[in-house]
């Protein structure tokens, strides 16, 4: 069946910006921050952006900010705000400082850039909310995935039947990481500090983009949108949070979304999502914009590019009537969900010997879970959580019952996401 996937076309142009340079700061220049000023520097040299200030607690050195222009630096976000007065902030920080960062940058009058996850949790989400229509700043999400032209092609051919009737989304997901990027900062394996929710974990962080990836193919942005989550948290690893996991959402039209994950696999595998039909299935291997048609006996593959999150936001601040955001807070209601599923899950289950076996190569020391590459592919295929897998460490899944009709939950917490 030839010629069924839209053409990708070219790579995207730049969102038409206005002529004035925006002043952009950047909050978190280490970590994830380096391809931020990366990004930023290319845009200074197209003469989009000029970077006002970066803040962090350990200075950015001299070769991280150059061709920047020597902007200032400071610890102190709210001072460098008061004193650069941006456009728009980019806040690349610890999950839990998320929310009171957004809001602080929205309250002196700053669009903002937020990178995922947006929140540790529905009350963070929801200020975070709040002060965006309050203040009436643009707030865009960092899933650089939802900006890929390869989720509204995949939209199209499930809608034009390309693949019979729609049966389920799944994402499989297996990394491997050794113990070192456990410690590689004091947020990283923690489900909270001092009270805090941090909700790291592999469905939260390394592995939210195929989470909220899966949701909008499904197209359930909104907590409103689904009906039950359930989850199943496991840990090879001595951390507080999940390296090891599986979710699966319902809609309120009962479609199974599922992704299962995994840190402690035996060797890397690219990460990608399948959108299930009667007559076929498209696979998205989203971090390349990959999509691959199965259908009729016949394989078409073709590569979409995506756009700049920070063009987009520049360009929608300048022309809001002309440019819509990409990935504005409330299109990520129904991944916070999920979060907060993850957040007041029980703690992880732990799964050690024989089931798990810790070894040293090139990778480093790490852990690898017998058999869970082959699991992690079972349950993409059939749609299906790890304990109906027949994994021998897995245990029944906590679901929580947000609406609609789904089946008989297993258990169900006092607190709902």
């Amino acid at each position: 069946m030839p010629g069924l996937l839209p053409p990708p076309g070219g790579p995207p142009s730049p969102e038409s910006v206005p002529g004035t340079p925006a002043r952009v700061v950047l909050a978190g220049a280490h970590g994830h921050g380096r391809s931020h000023l990366r990004n930023l520097g290319r845009l200074v040299r197209s003469g989009a952006v000029t970077v006002a200030g970066v803040c962090d607690p350990r200075p950015a050195s001299a070769d991280a900010l150059a061709g920047l222009d020597d902007p200032p630096q400071s610890r102190d976000l709210a001072d460098l705000l008061a004193r650069t007065r941006p456009d728009v902030t980019i806040i690349c920080t610890p999950i839990h400082t998320h929310a009171e960062l957004a809001v602080a940058a929205m309250e002196a009058g700053s669009h903002v850039l937020l990178e995922k996850p947006p929140a540790a949790g529905r009350a963070e989400y929801d200020r975070i909310a709040r002060t965006a229509e309050r203040t009436g700043r643009a707030c865009q999400i960092g899933f650089q995935d939802l900006a890929s032209s390869a989720l509204p092609a995949i939209a199209r051919l499930v809608g034009d039947g390309a693949i019979g009737d729609r049966l389920g989304i799944s994402g499989a997901c297996a990394w491997v990481r050794p113990m070192r990027y456990f410690t590689r900062s004091p947020w990283a394996g923690r489900r909270a500090i001092g009270g805090r929710p941090v909700v790291d974990g592999a469905l939260t962080n390394p592995f939210a983009h195929a989470v909220a990836s899966a949701l909008h193919l499904a197209r359930a942005t909104a907590r409103a949108d689904l009906a039950r989550i359930e989850v199943e948290l496991y840990r090879a690893n001595a951390i507080e949070s999940d390296d090891t996991s599986c979710v699966r959402v319902r809609d309120r039209h009962g479609t199974p979304v599922t992704v299962a994950a995994t840190l402690c696999a035996a060797a890397d595998h690219d990460p990608h999502l399948v959108v299930h039909g009667s007559r076929g299935r498209v696979t998205l291997f989203y971090k390349r914009g990959e999509v691959r048609l199965e259908s009729g006996g016949t394989r078409e593959t073709a590569l979409y590019p995506r756009t700049d999150l920070l063009e987009n936001l520049i360009a929608h601040v300048a022309r809001p009537d002309a440019v819509e955001l990409l990935v504005p807070l409330h299109a990520t209601g129904a991944f916070t969900a999920v979060v907060d599923a993850v957040r007041t899950a029980p703690d992880p289950a732990e799964i050690g010997e024989p089931h798990s076996v810790r070894v040293a190569d090139e990778h480093g020391e790490r852990f690898v879970i017998h058999g869970i590459d082959d699991l992690v592919a079972a349950s993409s295929a059939d749609l299906a959580l790890y304990s109906e897998l027949g994994a021998p460490w897995a245990a029944a899944p906590t679901a929580y019952d947000i609406g609609g009709t789904p089946s008989a939950a297993t258990t169900v917490p006092a607190e709902a996401p």
